[in-house]
């Protein structure tokens, strides 16, 4: 089911990026150098791949999937090999001054641009234990775009299977299901592995040997 709320996209990105950032503000040194669920990446490198498109020129960012093999990957890493290591106080910044989505990310409506920071923002508290409550009207079309967006590549994780929040009003696709919170089925369709204690149902076997 498809729920629909009277909020522009882009203004939903306005708000999950600021609280994003105040957020940021909070973490120690140490939490900036932690490991997030980003294979291979620190909390640093996920809020530095995060701002990376806002403020780069079309040319830039051709350049960037060039010497990336073609591969958004390889975009990804090619753009954090450009900048190197960034002041946290130099992301929050870029951060705030990015409020309302930019170039690539809006995309789709702008819906690349708050699901990469709704998304990003959860690889990094996951793993630093920090959870917090996501609006509804943000976790809806997030989940609604993050099934068909072609940086998620979720079909073959959800191919077969019925995912059904119980924490909000939202459900798609068909055959066994799989339920819980919305944000963890949000984070399994996106392949994140991480712990899905809070999932249930006789499709969630299925979706979690399909994240591996």
């Amino acid at each position: 089911m498809k729920v629909a709320f009277r909020f522009s996209v882009a203004s939903l990105v306005v708000e999950e990026r600021r609280e994003w950032a105040s957020f940021l503000r909070t973490l120690s040194k140490e939490q900036w150098d932690r490991p997030s669920l980003c294979d291979g990446w620190t909390v640093r490198d996920v809020v530095a791949h995060a701002v990376s498109y806002e403020e780069a020129a079309p040319l830039t960012v051709a350049g960037r999937f060039v010497r990336g093999g073609l591969r958004l990957s390889g975009a990804n890493a090619v753009a954090l090999r450009e900048r190197g290591p960034v002041p946290s106080a130099v992301l929050i910044d870029e951060l705030e001054r990015n409020l309302r989505p930019r170039g690539l990310t809006r995309m789709f409506g702008s819906r690349i641009a708050l699901l990469d920071a709704l998304v990003h923002n959860q690889d990094i508290r996951r793993p630093l234990g920090l959870p917090r409550a996501i609006p509804a009207e943000r976790l809806v079309p997030c989940l609604n775009f993050a099934r068909v967006a072609p940086p998620i590549a979720a079909y073959p994780r959800i191919r077969g299977l019925r995912m059904t929040a119980t924490d909000i009003d939202w459900s798609a696709g068909r055959g066994p299901v799989v339920s819980g919170p919305a944000e963890s089925l949000l984070m399994a369709i996106a392949g994140r592995r991480t712990d899905y204690d809070d999932l249930a149902g006789p499709g969630k076997t299925t979706l979690l040997s399909r994240i591996g």
